[in-house]
């Protein structure tokens, strides 16, 4: 008659503490508190799922009841004992499943069976499993019982959330905590469980297994019986990662190529492909910044030891990872992991990932000689070699400079952001070049959305307008205009203050803001205006540009500053609402307060 089939988890469970996969330390600690007679009446095993918390459980239960244990500490599996645990007959070993058994009834059952003695060997053992699914009600009634148990009782109490756990349970138990598997241990196993079965099995496919099961001997096994199913006993790297949607590392390495290079296009080209094979974009990213981590700590041969690998993928990813600087991975992983923050706030996903990928690519490209200025910037144009071209740069000859065509345009306004935002900082005076008028490329709306974005600071201070004043060594230097510096007095302030205001009719949020919200002089021409609220703030971020333009010309004066920082203290009165207003009142009154409450007065 033919062998009923019996999934490999089940089959090659681990029957001894020497089969206990990962766990060693732990197993050796059980065994010598057996052979030394130092049981306690309680233990709790905490560990994630697939660790061997509840074959420990019963392989203790086993073995402390066994009659002639083995010099190593291991049950006989020949007394009378040993083979009532093995047929499934014995009533000295007691099993709850606490999820389903959670309520105060069945911890009163169970307290009924702990006074029965066992009917063969010294101890009677009750393992709850999943012990966290109690309710408070069941913990309490079980606190006497696991408290002062009867001698022939022992309890194992098995979870993979400790911290459900009352502290009057945890203060009465030994608490072990079980390893994750390591994926060295579980390969190891699957290599014995294919021998055993006479399946082939390629290591990097048995990798990928180990990999995917995350930490669970478990879920290993499981995994290897679906991919030796699918591929009919012949286990290939191909067929595990077809039959466990994951992705190859091939992918990866040639993106590694295109950063390295600068190369967009490949970039993006290999993306669709990943999106074509019905990838996720999110676990795409997840995956590409755990693979940036692998080759970060391969780069260097102390952390070489994090890489939970074979020693070939640690060498080849050592080899890899030297191809660029330690600070590339750095800036990649910070990239990545913007990424995976804002993803699920992205409308358009899949141009939120591209645009990152792009951002990798820049951070090898562009090149210091022809740089476009730092990480996420594109390179500038090159001069075109003719001098025939619209906005080229003449070389210059033996007999002289040559001019450019048309004048060098003024570099726009920057506000650069500190690594520690100060509390306040001043803009330095701006340089003004004289040069031929040029159309102006920026509108202030556009100027303030990238100030936003880039402020997080509860205050900031607008940089003033730096204008080139270098220009091609074979141009003529042009005059520089010496900077207005007009004295004025407070009066005058307030007057351009309102001159903007009444230049901006239909801009009611600024208006009011403006009008709420007047600056205050510091040292010299700096001035700061403090906003009760984030949107107030954003509104001057936005108008920035123009409004200190306008004051200094008006006060015909370079050197104003004009700073913009969030209140974090009280609210000024001037912007309470009607609740703010009706509570200071009656705080402050106790006439109006007993006029209140006498006629009841709420506000509509």
């Amino acid at each position: 008659m033919e062998q009923p089939y019996i999934v490999s988890a089940r089959k090659y469970r681990p029957s001894t503490f020497a089969s206990v996969v990962g766990q060693k330390a732990l197993a050796m600690t059980l065994k010598n508190a057996i052979a030394t007679g130092r049981l306690a009446h309680a233990y709790l095993f905490c560990g994630s799922r697939g660790v061997g918390k509840t074959s420990c459980a019963r392989i203790f239960a086993k073995t402390i009841n066994c009659e002639r244990r083995t010099p190593e500490g291991e049950a006989c599996n020949d007394c009378e004992s040993c083979r009532q645990f093995n047929e499934g007959r014995s009533m000295n070993i007691i099993e709850l499943d606490a999820a389903s058994n959670n309520g105060v009834d069945d911890m009163r059952e169970l307290t009924k069976q702990v006074l029965m003695p066992p009917t063969t060997g010294r101890y009677r053992v009750f393992i709850v499993d999943e012990v966290h699914m109690l309710s408070n009600q069941a913990f309490n009634a079980f606190l006497k019982t696991l408290e002062e148990p009867p001698a022939h009782a022992v309890f194992i109490l098995a979870t993979t959330e400790k911290h459900k756990i009352i502290p009057t349970i945890l203060s009465r138990c030994q608490i072990y905590d079980f390893n994750r598997i390591t994926v060295g241990d579980m390969v190891a196993h699957l290599q014995y469980v294919a021998s055993q079965e006479g399946i082939t099995a390629d290591p990097a496919a048995l990798q990928v297994i180990a990999e995917k099961a995350d930490g669970a001997m478990r879920d290993a096994l499981s995994i290897f019986d679906q991919v030796a199913a699918s591929s009919r006993g012949n286990i290939t790297y191909t067929s595990a990662i077809e039959n466990l949607n994951v992705l190859d590392h091939n992918y990866y390495s040639r993106l590694m190529e295109a950063f390295s290079t600068g190369d967009v296009p490949q970039a993006l080209l290999t993306y669709k492909d990943i999106r074509d094979k019905g990838f996720d974009s999110l676990f795409f990213i997840n995956g590409l910044a755990s693979y940036m981590r692998d080759l970060m700590v391969a780069r260097t041969p102390s952390t070489l030891p994090l890489l939970d690998a074979p020693d070939s993928v640690k060498t080849r990813m050592a080899s890899d990872s030297a191809k660029f600087p330690a600070e590339f991975f750095y800036k990649a992983m910070s990239i990545l992991g913007d990424a995976d923050l804002n993803y699920r706030l992205a409308s358009n996903k899949q141009f939120h990932v591209e645009l990152a990928l792009i951002r990798l690519c820049q951070l090898s490209s562009p090149s210091p000689v022809n740089s476009g200025g730092g990480e996420g910037q594109l390179n500038k144009i090159a001069p075109a070699t003719d001098g025939a071209s619209r906005g080229s740069v003449d070389k210059p000859s033996a007999a002289g400079p040559a001019k450019s065509e048309i004048p060098v345009a003024q570099k726009p306004y920057a506000v650069e952001k500190s690594q520690v935002p100060p509390p306040v900082v001043s803009a330095p005076q701006p340089r003004t070049v004289r040069q031929a008028p040029v159309p102006q490329t920026s509108t202030h709306s556009s100027s303030g959305a990238k100030l936003r974005t880039s402020l997080h600071s509860p205050s900031f201070s607008l940089r003033g307008a730096v204008q080139s004043d270098k220009v091609d060594e074979g141009e003529s230097h042009q005059a520089i205009a010496p900077a207005r510096t007009a004295r004025y007095t407070d009066a005058d302030m307030a007057e351009a203050w309102e001159k903007f205001i009444a230049a901006h009719p239909t801009e009611h949020v600024l208006v009011n803001s403006m009008r709420s919200h007047l600056p205050v002089r510091g040292e010299g021409d700096a001035w700061t205006v403090t906003v009760d609220s984030e949107p107030q703030r954003n509104v001057f971020i936005d108008n920035m540009m123009s409004l200190l333009g306008s004051i200094r010309d008006s006060l015909s004066n370079d050197n104003v500053t004009l700073t913009v920082q969030l209140n974090t203290g009280d609210v000024a009165p001037s912007v309470w609402n009607e609740r703010e207003v009706l509570r200071h009142i009656t705080e402050s009154s106790d006439k109006m307060r007993d006029f209140i409450d006498t006629f009841k007065l709420t506000l509509t």
